[in-house]
């Protein structure tokens, strides 16, 4: 009987540790990254090396830390070359095993996986690698080098994280050459700077309560002569055939065509794709309508111009009460001492980047913005048809058109326009709709004073911000001709005088958000832990030349 006891019991803490094991293999990943610190080198040689340690704490409950994918800024590197730590025991880095998307590599855990309720160490040392620095567009005598860290899957992630990034510029240089970037949202716009023990300019930032799933962007510019000059990428020469000239080429014969027209037309395929700033993800289709989008994350979903986007925001926290335009040229908003409590996270943030005094800065800022609200949007419509719901909103666009133009009195048609602002500037055709439809006097709403400077009704502005309930209209009316005109330049002056070139700021959040793809594509596995989604950057500006990670699981 003693004997048959014993055999029970082994079988039954046998099949136990098998559930267990079993359950923890199903269960989601959920983790805490305690500390962050980021070490970036960019060598005299051109190219850059990146030390990552990642302090993780596993959860209770949640699947083991098997895999640790790191995003990469490109494929030129080498695996053989990657130092890869747990705990201080050497452990492999393989591309083959890589979930995320564009290039990078999986540190396999192996033996020191992180099992749920541990904590673990996890260094990773990945040198030389190359193409990576832009010509600084702002000064062609120095190169740009940008840099985003590997991010973690919001789902994944929990808590906040002690996040330090260094940045050390190559050798010897003059403590007054080099540039720094602004920094991201959460961090200093100056960073501290200091020599190493190589006798290199660093600069460092550090938040203390970042987010590991969160994207940043740091950035310097430094004197092209501490590099090789091959080192540098230089962007090709922009196409000289329009597309008027590719169809007449057309017209002209067939293998003029072939050899003029068609790489023409690559040209062109290929800054039209630089333009759509979604990530690929959300045109995957699922089933249903997704509502409750606001009208600015319609736009983004129609992949709307981004220049429009931002006026849609502005409109938005103006009619809130939370800022006035003091003045047009240049673009500057005054803001309420209090916010209001009914703004999005992403009125909050464009208020924060048109804090920036800096063009330069605010102009990063925007971007920062803009590459947090595309992944909003992605993130919500994950499991929705985009069609459908790209439709649905369409449809709502054209019902606020038929509520305007439906209007019979100048009084309900400017309470229509109030109410409907947002909505109709989906329209794709929205500045030629607009001088159409706003014929004779419109009766303006009563935040339009703070719209519009140049504008002061009889009766005094309307206040920045007031609780007290108020009429739609304020009783002033304007021609409707250059009310239409007055909305049509509010686009144009977002696009000339805030984000300047509006196809270079939109290829910059491409390059965040939907990634040009690679000719090497990395394998899928179902859900294993870790980061890793790269971002292979490819943007030319003012110090933004993206050598940047991130992503995924």
């Amino acid at each position: 009987m003693k004997k048959r006891f014993l055999i029970i019991s082994f079988i039954l803490i046998l099949a136990l540790g098998m559930f267990s094991n079993v359950s923890a293999q199903d269960a989601p990943y959920y983790f805490e990254v305690n500390k962050e610190v980021v070490h970036v080198y960019w060598n005299s040689d051109g190219t850059m090396s990146i030390d990552y340690t990642w302090y993780f704490n596993n959860l209770a409950g949640s699947h083991p830390i098997d895999f640790v994918d790191v995003g990469m800024p490109n494929n030129n590197f080498s695996t053989s070359t990657v130092l890869a730590e747990v705990n201080d025991v050497r452990v492999n880095a393989s591309t083959s095993d890589y979930q995320g998307s564009g290039s990078g590599f999986a540190v396999v855990m192996g033996a020191q996986t992180i099992q749920p309720g541990q904590k673990g160490i996890v260094h990773v040392f990945v040198p030389n690698i190359s193409n990576v620095l832009y010509i600084d567009s702002s000064d062609d005598t120095y190169t740009s080098a940008i840099f985003a860290p590997t991010w973690f899957g919001s789902e994944f992630v929990s808590g906040t994280t002690d996040f330090t990034m260094t940045y050390h510029l190559p050798p010897n240089m003059n403590s007054e050459e080099p540039r720094w970037h602004g920094a991201p949202s959460g961090f200093p716009d100056t960073p501290q700077a200091a020599y190493d023990s190589e006798n290199r300019v660093t600069y460092t930032w550090y938040a203390p309560a970042a987010s590991a799933a969160d994207y940043y962007s740091f950035g310097a510019s430094f004197p092209r002569t501490y590099v090789p000059a091959e080192a540098i990428y230089v962007p090709p020469p922009e196409p000289l055939i329009s597309e008027d000239t590719i169809f007449s080429l057309l017209c002209g014969g067939f293998f003029l065509f072939i050899f003029v027209g068609a790489p023409a037309i690559s040209a062109i395929a290929g800054r039209r794709r630089k333009m759509q700033y979604l990530p690929p993800r959300v045109a995957i289709e699922g089933h249903g309508i997704k509502r409750g989008l606001t009208a600015v994350e319609a736009a983004i979903l129609m992949e709307q111009p981004l220049d429009k986007v931002m006026t849609m925001i502005l409109f938005g926290v103006i009619k809130k009460g939370a800022a006035q335009v003091e003045t047009r040229d240049p673009l500057n908003l005054s803001f309420t001492a209090e916010k209001p409590a009914n703004l999005h996270p992403y009125e909050d943030y464009f208020l924060k980047a048109f804090a920036e005094t800096e063009k330069t800065k605010r102009q990063r800022a925007l971007q920062d913005m803009t590459v947090s609200l595309v992944k909003t949007v992605s993130e919500k419509i994950r499991g929705f048809s985009r069609k459908e719901t790209v439709d649905y909103y369409r449809s709502i666009m054209e019902k606020a058109w038929a509520q305007v133009e439906g209007a019979d009195t100048p009084e309900v048609k400017s309470q229509k326009l109030d109410e409907t602002l947002e909505w109709t500037m989906l329209d794709k055709d929205y500045d030629d709709r607009a001088r159409r439809v706003y014929h004779g006097p419109v009766y303006v709403p009563m935040w339009w004073g703070r719209y519009d400077p140049t504008y002061r009704p009889s009766t005094g502005s309307a206040p920045v911000s007031s609780s007290a309930p108020r009429p739609s209209s304020s009783g002033q009316a304007l021609p409707g001709a250059d009310f239409a005109a007055s909305m049509v330049t509010g686009v144009q002056t977002f696009s000339q005088k805030v984000l300047g070139n509006v196809q270079t700021f939109t290829e910059r959040v491409t390059g965040a958000t939907n990634p040009l793809p690679k000719s090497s594509s990395s394998g899928g596995r179902g859900g294993r832990g870790g980061g890793g989604r790269s971002c292979a950057c490819a943007c030319a500006c003012a110090g933004c030349a993206c050598a940047c990670a991130g992503g995924g699981r």
